[in-house]
């Protein structure tokens, strides 16, 4: 009686082990377009055009996934900001970590310097992970962060923002002098509408923002986008 009593309890152990970690395996990930009216997306980590020059391991379609708290906090954004003529186009959301292990392998080929010249022509490849350009864990596999522009409404073509999106300079800094001013302040009306919503800036990054109240602070998801 004692074992069969001992056996219950460790099946009971294993399914709330289970079902405890279901938030980590099963996140509760929407389709942007279905949230956020007009959005342009434009998945680059789906295809070729990226810093690694092939399509990433977890992106088998041109899809952005969001948490719903960050793709609701988004839709706030593009509503606003269409009263100034302008759209949001978004290039990632949820980031699996698959996609991160893939960045870090090819960080570990040295010869593989095809889109240098695109995307890091000032930056060693071998320093971009040293330099804090790319890193092991992403906030991206949390679901909450998303790399993001502003394009013009009537014409859907990208407002000048100095650099384009995930390019691994110092001229990426959002408030980096050395781009014009027009372009420093495009970027400072991004930010100032994207802090309204309840996202915080990345320093090193001005397409970058992260939900400040997101769902899964401390969780990284590894959920391919299909």
């Amino acid at each position: 009686m004692k074992n069969y009593a001992l056996r219950y309890i460790f099946i009971l152990c294993l399914c709330f082990s289970y079902f405890s970690c279901g938030d980590r395996s099963l996140p509760d990930l929407v389709d942007v377009k279905e949230v956020i009216p007009g959005v342009v997306i434009d998945a680059r980590y789906a295809g070729e055009n990226n810093f690694v020059g092939v399509p990433i391991d977890g992106y088998s379609v041109p899809r952005v996934l969001l948490t719903a708290d960050a793709a609701n906090a988004l839709r706030i954004v593009q509503l606003e900001i269409k009263k100034f003529g302008f759209g949001l186009k978004i290039f990632d959301g949820y980031r699996p970590q698959r996609a991160v292990d893939h960045f870090m392998r090819w960080i570990a080929d040295g010869q593989n310097t095809l889109m240098k010249e695109k995307f890091f022509p000032r930056v060693a490849k071998g320093d971009l992970v040293s330099d804090g350009y790319i890193a092991q864990k992403s906030g991206h596999s949390r679901g909450s962060s998303v790399d993001l522009t502003l394009v013009y409404l009537a014409s859907k073509t990208e407002v000048p923002m100095g650099t384009q999106w995930d390019f691994f300079d110092p001229l990426s800094f959002s408030l980096s002098y050395g781009v014009t001013p027009m372009e420093r302040s495009n970027r400072l009306f991004l930010r100032r509408q994207m802090r309204a919503a309840g996202f915080l800036p990345l320093a090193e990054e001005w397409w970058h923002f992260t939900l400040g109240n997101e769902p899964y602070p401390n969780s990284y998801f590894n959920l391919p986008i299909d």
